[in-house]
């Protein structure tokens, strides 16, 4: 497992963010973390480098700090300061060393490593509940940018047949097949991806990523769906709602519901045509 480097950019520019977030994605950088005064993002140690960061900022005339982050250094943080989190009467989250939660639908293990999704962010906590509303027995899922597997592991859990997880970074990857297993998951197929498949068709996708990737990427999603396919999405804020629907709509996607928590938005939608 690799380490990290974790970038921090001094800025206040909302719409600045914005641009420097699609352009770093560009670049191979992920795990975005957005503050009134900076922007944090994450790079493998072996993809990072100081001249094409100091060329991307240079117009901005930003600078940036940057910080080595060992994965044995996330662990540890990570287990002191850990608690389970529960989704309503849904589902439950916790690390192998809490006691069991027994009084929800479905319990969830889960070791995040280097990787996101414990479902304690407010994103994965609406995918988790929004996922109730649809039928997954026997359902083919893709899970797009699956950083733990904890959405992967949940649709196994209410019954989906087979479950395609992909992710950018390799240490995801390697975390949603350990995480799998802790489960007893034997329907999931982590696959190390930053796009989308081309040869597979879906009953349903699931896509916790960003904004930008999500409209990057939206018109392939589509294509992959069923008809009367649902996608759920999230990673964005709530007032960013309008600008993915919009886009969605163009691919005969439409929004079934939604939901907000702590201004971050989740949508689910519904293909309406083949």
């Amino acid at each position: 497992m690799e380490n990290v480097i974790e970038i921090t950019i001094n800025t206040t520019d909302t719409a600045q963010k914005e641009i420097l977030i699609a352009l770093l994605s560009h670049e191979g950088y992920d795990g975005f973390e957005e503050t009134d005064a900076v922007l944090k993002a994450c790079i493998p140690e072996t993809a990072f480098s100081k001249e094409i960061l100091t060329d991307l900022l240079q117009p901005f005339e930003l600078s940036y700090q940057q910080q080595l982050i060992a994965p044995r250094n996330w662990n540890a943080e990570w287990e002191s300061s850990y608690q389970p989190v529960v989704v309503e009467d849904i589902a439950a989250v916790r690390a192998h060393f809490h006691t069991t939660i027994s009084n929800v639908k479905y319990e969830i293990i889960i070791t995040p490593k280097m990787s996101f999704g414990t479902g304690h962010h407010a994103t994965t906590w609406q995918m988790m509940k929004l996922m109730q509303q649809v039928d997954f027995n026997n359902k083919t899922v893709f899970d797009f940018g699956c950083g733990t597997g904890i959405l992967a592991i949940l649709a196994e859990k209410m019954g989906a047949s087979h479950i395609l997880a992909t992710d950018i970074d390799d240490w995801c990857i390697d975390n949603t097949v350990e995480n799998a297993v802790m489960n007893q998951c034997i329907h999931i197929q982590a696959v190390q991806s930053d796009v989308p498949p081309s040869n597979e068709i879906f009953d349903i996708i699931l896509a916790n990523i960003n904004r930008h990737i999500l409209l990057q990427f939206m018109q392939q999603l589509s294509s992959l769906l069923q008809p009367k396919g649902y996608l759920f999405i999230s990673g964005f804020y709530a007032e960013e709602d309008e600008l993915l629907l919009n886009e969605a709509a163009k691919y005969n996607l439409q929004r079934i519901t939604s939901s907000q928590r702590q201004n971050w938005s989740c949508l689910m939608l519904q293909k309406t045509t083949s």
